[in-house]
């Protein structure tokens, strides 16, 4: 029996609704453009949110493990990888339930040492029907020891081959505002001594979901809302609060590629739609 077969199959519910108010601090985290009772898709990743005590609280922010999540003794978390797949549209005062089930976990060897990848599967349901059906991977891996690298010098970033391409600077209060969101408490969001001094990283990090949730909204600028039946993300490297993101994408038919990338011409995130 491996170390965390006693995690697999563990599962849990939690509860929520669509409220107004969620929606219009949704749509102005991101500056979306939409305005009627339909939310965009990717509001998903703020319902049904994890809500421990602050006591229950671990060092990073994080709720201590040993509930769904194993005690992975590995001290840095990142949100790896989703396979989301959107049946209908949530809207406004739905009762919303998700069920997360915990369905592998494997553990690695990479260049930065012990890896431990944990895989999830959500499935949200708005008033008892399936809206949205995701497949999350999170890593856990040991905080590197080195000082944190400086930052590199913006380049000009190639986008000839991206015909869809919103340039932004995520800044500590679109950082905050999405923590607000989805009650994310992780420092590395938003205290930047923790996130330079403990976790090495050279400034606060840029949420997974908020960099995917923002190529959403970029489909949604280009061609319309709620048009996506399947949407798969991957990081690649984090991204920071100050610095250039470059949001591009391109459509052949009815599949869609986009990537986030960084103002140094690093790929932060690349994913991969269908209509």
């Amino acid at each position: 029996m491996g170390a965390w077969d006693a995690w697999i199959g563990r599962s849990e519910t939690r509860h929520d609704q669509l409220t107004p108010a969620l929606l219009a601090r949704f749509r102005a985290t991101i500056d979306s453009e939409e305005t009627n009772e339909t939310a965009p898709q990717g509001i998903h990743f703020c319902l049904c949110t994890p809500d421990a005590a602050t006591a229950e609280l671990d060092q990073d922010g994080h709720p201590r493990r040993g509930a769904l999540l194993p005690p992975v003794p590995l001290p840095r978390r990142m949100w790896a990888s989703s396979k989301i797949e959107f049946l209908s549209p949530l809207t406004v005062g739905a009762a919303i339930a998700r069920c997360s089930t915990v369905t592998a976990i494997a553990e690695k060897t990479g260049a930065s040492g012990d890896l431990v990848f944990v895989t999830i599967d959500h499935e949200t349901q708005a008033d008892g029907a399936i809206a949205v059906r995701e497949e999350q991977t999170l890593v856990f891996r040991a905080a590197p020891t080195d000082a944190p690298a400086p930052r590199p010098p913006d380049q000009r970033v190639d986008i000839a081959q991206w015909p869809w391409h919103r340039p932004l600077i995520p800044g500590p209060a679109l950082l905050f505002r999405y923590s607000a969101l989805t009650f994310n408490s992780h420092r590395i969001h938003y205290d930047l001594p923790y996130a330079v001094g403990e976790e090495h990283y050279r400034g606060l990090v840029v949420h997974g979901p908020l960099t995917a949730t923002l190529l959403l909204d970029l489909v949604a600028r280009e061609i319309g809302h709620n048009r996506l039946r399947h949407f798969a993300f991957r990081g690649a490297a984090p991204a920071f609060a100050g610095e250039p993101l470059h949001l591009v994408g391109r459509q052949a038919g009815g599949a869609i590629t986009l990537s986030a990338l960084g103002g140094d011409g690093r790929t932060i995130m690349t994913a991969e739609a269908t209509l």
